[in-house]
């Protein structure tokens, strides 16, 4: 299994092909439109991320100590860029996650292309992932 690092690694490598931004943003809509769809159970208010624009939901469960992510959003990009994360943490014991930076969000140059709202919501999605790995590390540090 690949690392998170090598994860992250990846993502910029395949980001930097695309030329321009336009190619980038329908790469994310691509990326969220191959994500599973989330069952309707993970569909609850607990599973919203707050702070996004759009609707966002993100499940997360524990087998074996590490954390796996599910998660849908009602947009596009937003869809795509949760798929992103999801990604990179799922798989993964808290502790690796608590001890990743999400530097490649500003390697792609993800933060300075997306509008406000959507930053907002971006850094919202990376401190819910975050809070899950610290409230599992917390309960059952590895």
């Amino acid at each position: 299994m690949m690392t998170i690092q090598e994860k992250q690694a990846e993502i910029v490598e395949e980001f930097a092909y695309l030329e321009d931004w336009m190619d980038k943003y329908e790469y994310l809509i691509e990326l969220g439109k191959k994500l599973p769809p989330l069952e309707e159970s993970s569909r609850q208010e607990k599973n919203l991320i707050k702070g996004c624009q759009s609707r966002v939901w993100l499940d997360v469960s524990r087998k074996e100590g590490k954390l796996f992510f599910k998660a849908d959003s009602d947009a596009l990009i937003t869809k795509g860029i949760i798929s992103l994360l999801v990604h990179v943490f799922s798989g993964h014991t808290p502790a690796q996650i608590l001890d990743s930076d999400m530097s490649f969000i500003e390697k792609i140059g993800l933060k300075e292309h997306l509008s406000p709202t959507r930053a907002n919501g971006l850094l919202s999605m990376m401190q819910q992932i975050q809070m899950y790995a610290l409230v599992a590390n917390t309960e059952n540090p590895a």
